[in-house]
């Protein structure tokens, strides 16, 4: 029997995280009297932006390796204390992991998030046993768009990128998707469909 796989983006895929994140971003910018940013900044300069993109951005000026570390633990903690309470998967997700499950699919997750993000929300969702492979960023080298943790995901899963299958909300992660020549379907929880590639 031939399989299949559905590698799965976390944020806005899996959970709707983006207003969260944008709370904990103020309080970080507050915290380091960076100038608060509007919705529109967020949407196009946050939401499915690595860290060191958003960091480089809103602060205006480089930042190193060691202390993209120390920035970025500090807004992840406080994403975590402020989404704990609040954890809960898109409409439907769970269900359609346990339809595709039952009919033979390999699942993965493939975010750009860090592993403590993503472990907070497949532990409070309790939907880990359902994945074969969970790859954060700190298993890739370069983050989306390129296609590295797609491939690496496929890889893990032992499937070709012709049988795997995308789920994705941002226009980095559907690039990427693209660029790992994988079918990629775009979630519209966070974009409208012209906003997308």
């Amino acid at each position: 029997m031939t399989e299949y796989a559905a590698i799965f983006d976390m944020d806005g895929v899996i959970s709707h995280t983006n207003p969260f994140h944008a709370e904990a971003f103020r309080a970080f910018f507050k915290n380091h009297n960076v100038q608060q940013a509007t919705e529109e900044e967020f949407e196009q300069h946050m939401y499915g932006k690595h860290n060191s993109y958003i960091m480089q951005h809103f602060f205006q000026r480089p930042i190193s390796p060691e202390e993209l570390r120390t920035l970025e633990f500090e807004k992840e903690q406080l994403f975590r204390v402020i989404y704990k309470e609040h954890v809960a998967p898109i409409k439907g997700l769970i269900e359609f992991l346990t339809e595709l499950k039952n009919n033979g699919f390999k699942l993965a997750v493939a975010t750009s998030a860090p592993r403590e993000n993503m472990d907070l929300i497949l532990d409070e969702l309790n939907i880990r046993q359902l994945f074969s492979s969970t790859l954060s960023s700190e298993d890739v080298k370069l983050h989306k768009p390129h296609p590295e943790v797609y491939l690496k995901s496929a890889e893990n899963l032992q499937i070709p990128v012709d049988r795997c299958i995308v789920f994705e909300d941002s226009f980095s992660g559907i690039t990427a998707a693209k660029n790992a020549e994988m079918k990629v379907v775009a979630v519209l929880s966070t974009r409208r469909k012209e906003e997308l590639p």
